[in-house]
């Protein structure tokens, strides 16, 4: 049975069209001619597939490769087996990447899941609801009173839209997501399965009464370019807002704790948690797993390694890691004295014979 795909064929090219495109050089211009039909890892490369090289952790499999060409800095380019065209490129991955943008742009953000160019006759819409046109609405949403959706936004199957929700413009919402409480701007990408506007986590613990609620009644303010993977929750705000500033990425399965703001164009990686009122500035990283106390600042620029537990504020372009972080540098010391003290504690005879 031939393999199935999921998205176009990309348009068969010669390498001299390749190496325009990606403006690489084509090592040996009398292979111009050659024809390259896709894209493909290294391992899995045939004759007529393009891959990249960047990472000499991959130099065994770019030895082995059967790809027909190769996207390579000149640094490596003497690894590249004779069989195979290089492409001089300075970033080769960045090269590969927009070939790759330009070939499979209908993979850059989800399409109607069932060929809908309008709206599902088992959506349900709220009489005072407005739509402009060009609004994709699939099976089985239900968009509330009051809501508003601009023009070349797809709203996935089973979504579920609180009353008064604001969605701007060119946006996609992935299928089962309910989304309350919130506005939401131009161009934002929210895949399946993202809770966002709900209440956040607000008691007052161990009273005479309980566990106390705390009302929320703040909202969510999603900004321009952003995207939010699937599985990811956003508290809506208590008094004051949850803000996601303009172009930050989150990954999947991460939570938001309620009055967090995020600057801009900051990378969340996957299982974050951050708790309530916190306030991170523009272009900070964080790696997967990483937790954040609350009412804590992070500086613009900063850095936090995976799995790291943040109990203090983080300066600007700090780079933090380890349970509880500190910078990286502090942690790596303290990694390496804590082996020494092992390795000489296992060296010393009179340890001979203790458990």
């Amino acid at each position: 049975m031939a393999q199935p795909t999921f998205f176009k064929k990309p348009p068969a090219a010669t390498l001299a069209d390749i190496a325009a495109l990606t403006k690489a050089q084509l090592v040996d211009p009398s292979r111009g001619s050659h024809v390259i039909t896709g894209i493909a890892s290294l391992d899995e490369a045939g004759p007529m597939h393009l891959a990249f090289f960047d990472n000499l952790k991959y130099v065994d499999e770019l030895k082995a490769t059967k790809a027909g060409a190769c996207l390579v800095s000149p640094r490596f380019e003497a690894q590249v087996p004779p069989h195979v065209t290089v492409l001089r490129a300075a970033q080769p991955f960045r090269a590969f990447v927009g070939l790759a943008r330009e070939w499979h742009a209908d993979a850059l953000r989800p399409q109607s899941w069932f060929g809908n160019d309008g709206i599902a006759p088992s959506a349900i819409i709220d009489p005072s609801a407005r739509l402009e046109d060009d609004v994709i609405v699939e099976p089985l949403a239900v968009i509330g009173p009051e809501v508003e959706i601009g023009s070349g936004t797809v709203i996935g199957a089973g979504v579920v839209l609180g009353p008064g929700v604001k969605i701007g413009r060119d946006c996609n919402v992935g299928a089962r997501s309910a989304i309350q409480c919130a506005l939401i701007g131009n161009n934002v990408l929210i895949h399946p399965g993202c809770s966002i506007g709900q209440d956040g986590y607000g008691f007052i613990f161990f009273g005479p009464e309980g566990h106390l609620k705390v009302p929320q009644t703040g909202r969510v303010l999603i900004q321009n370019n952003v995207e939010v993977g699937a599985g990811t929750t956003i508290d809506r705000g208590s008094l004051r807002d949850t803000v996601i500033g303009e172009g930050t990425k989150i990954d999947n399965q991460v939570q938001i704790g309620h009055n967090v703001t995020i600057g801009r164009n900051c990378l969340l990686a996957a299982q974050i948690g951050l708790a309530g009122s916190l306030t991170i500035g523009d272009n900070v990283a964080l790696g997967a797993k990483v937790g954040i106390n609350n009412h804590l600042k992070i500086g613009d620029g900063a850095q936090v390694t995976a799995m790291s537990g943040v109990k203090d504020d983080i300066p600007p372009n700090g780079r933090w890691g380890g349970f509880f972080a500190k910078p990286t540098k502090q942690w790596f010391k303290e990694i390496i004295a804590v082996e020494r003290l092992v390795r000489d504690s296992k060296a010393d005879p009179k340890d001979e014979g203790r458990e």
